[in-house]
Parts: C-alpha cells; sequence; structure tokens
C-alpha cells in the first residue's frame, strides 16, 4: 500500500516535526491543520490502546489515513513510572515533569531507563496497523542539553553515548523510540 497523505493526531508541535523528519516521503498533515483543536482522552492502560483511540478518533472524522503516537519514559527504578503518565506526571508542565523525576530518584542509584513509543496507523475503513519502539539508556543527575522536549535533556542515551538534550534531531531521530516505532510499522504495509 502507497500513502501519500497521513493526519497526525497530535497537537504536540515536536512529535509532529520529529514525524516529518521521519516519514519524509508522505505529506504529513496536523488534525489542527484540518480545524481539530480538542483533546481526545488518553482513556487507554497501554501506550498501544491511547494511540489506537487517537489515531481511530481521526480517521473517522476526517475519512483519511490518520497516525497517532503514544510515547512516554519509562524508569525502571520507579517501576515503569512515569509510562502512560509521563506528560501529565506532574500535571504542570515539562519542566515540572522534571523536576519530579529528580525528585523521586534522589538517592537513587540505579536510574536505567527506556522510552516506548507505540504508534498507530488508523484506516479510514478501520483497518489498523501498529508499530513500536524502544531506546535504552538512563536518567541523568541533571539536565544536560537544551535540545529536545520533554525528558530528553535528562536521559543519558546507550546508543548515542549522551543526553538527548545534547542530540542534533537528525542523531535522535536515528535512534529514538518514535524513530524505531515508525520503522517497526512501515514494515507492516
Amino acid at each position: 500500500m502507497k500513502l501519500t497523505e497521513i493526519v497526525v493526531a497530535s497537537g504536540n508541535k515536536d512529535k509532529i516535526r520529529e514525524i516529518k523528519q521521519i516519514f519524509g516521503d508522505v505529506k504529513i498533515t496536523s488534525m489542527k491543520e484540518l480545524g481539530f483543536d480538542g483533546d481526545i482522552p488518553e482513556t487507554g492502560k497501554t501506550f498501544k490502546e491511547n494511540a489506537k483511540i487517537k489515531a481511530e478518533t481521526i480517521a473517522l472524522k476526517f475519512r483519511l489515513p490518520a497516525l497517532a503516537d503514544d510515547s512516554g519514559l519509562c524508569v525502571e527504578a520507579l517501576y515503569g513510572a512515569p509510562g502512560i503518565f509521563s506528560a501529565r506526571f506532574s500535571g504542570e508542565g515539562d519542566e515540572a515533569n522534571r523536576k519530579l523525576l529528580l525528585k523521586r530518584l534522589e538517592g537513587i542509584v540505579g536510574r536505567k531507563a527506556y522510552f516506548e513509543s507505540a504508534v498507530c496507523l488508523c484506516m479510514p475503513d478501520g483497518k489498523t496497523y501498529f508499530g513500536e519502539g524502544r531506546t535504552h539508556g538512563r536518567i541523568l543527575q541533571e539536565e544536560i542539553g537544551e535540545n529536545g522536549f520533554g525528558y530528553d535533556c535528562l536521559f543519558y542515551s546507550d546508543d548515542l553515548k549522551k543526553s538527548f538534550g545534547l542530540a542534533s534531531a537528525e542523531e535522535k531521530n536515528s535512534v529514538s523510540h518514535r524513530y524505531r516505532a515508525l520503522c517497526d510499522l512501515r514494515k507492516k504495509f
């Protein structure tokens, strides 16, 4: 199947930019560009369930193929938290999320973590395709770098041997959980 246009079921500009960079041969339109400004409740219990909820909502509304990603940071010492609640961990945005994470990890030596992404491509006929990806590393003691978004400046990538906050967009996209999930998805259609 050859796709020419996909609507991204997200209002996150940084996520959309990453998807455009990775899916360069397909026209990517955001749901906001089509006039959808509402929130889609993420009521699933997994990244995969949340991605499907968002993709189905937009595919049915616009009768176009819709792609949604749900992703987050999973820290082993916190039993996988913040996980699906990564964006809402503190309830007060990215900076507060990072501060809360560092506070919860005070005094903890084992800081292994991974970013996980599940992507769902939902077709207007209801057919769905999934991709999943992870990138491993650890949580730093302090923020390093200013690139990226979310927890990037706290995440030391095992692949890149540096913080995602120090990585260029191209470097991050070459090893990111979202990149791996999108590659996994592309293999399936």
